[in-house]
């Protein structure tokens, strides 16, 4: 049933379809080469969906910041408590996107190792800021005063 003449007999919360002519969101770039479509998103959207991820700020923070070495995987499981599947899908993924890198050896028992890449280290200001952010509005980062004299 339709809508009075001129309007749309589509209800307001279901999308219109996307124009055949017109290439996807991913398909395309801003005039200010940023992929995608703002829209109402935001050109970091898919960077904070990353970091969003069960335990990937906590992967990131001890393999940028708290211990900046290479750490084995059963280190991370022990140190971050999480369970191997969640923590092998978020390994995978940061090291998919550049910001960790894989180091097998081959060994019995074999032996995988982490270390963050220049990449996941050139966030340490960004997380650093965030942090502050964090402090200046009350947020619980688990970190002492300790930990915040020393700019972590």
């Amino acid at each position: 049933m339709g809508g009075p003449e001129g309007t749309s007999s589509r209800p307001v919360n279901v999308p219109a379809m996307a124009d055949p002519e017109r290439p996807p969101a991913s398909e395309s770039t801003s005039d200010h080469g940023i992929p995608g479509e703002y829209e109402g998103g935001h050109p970091a959207t898919p960077l904070f969906d990353l970091l969003g991820r069960a335990h990937t700020m906590s992967i990131l923070f001890y393999l940028v910041r708290e211990e900046p070495r290479p750490w084995r995987f059963s280190e991370l499981e022990e140190t971050l408590d999480v369970s191997p599947n969640t923590l092998s899908s978020r390994l995978q993924e940061l090291v998919d996107e550049g910001l960790l890198e894989r180091t097998s050896f081959d060994e019995i028992p074999p032996r995988v190792e982490y270390t963050a890449t220049e990449k996941a280290r050139d966030l340490e200001p960004v997380f650093q800021e965030l942090r502050r952010w964090a402090r200046a509005h009350d947020y619980d980062t688990g970190l002492d005063d300790e930990d915040a004299a020393r700019g972590v």
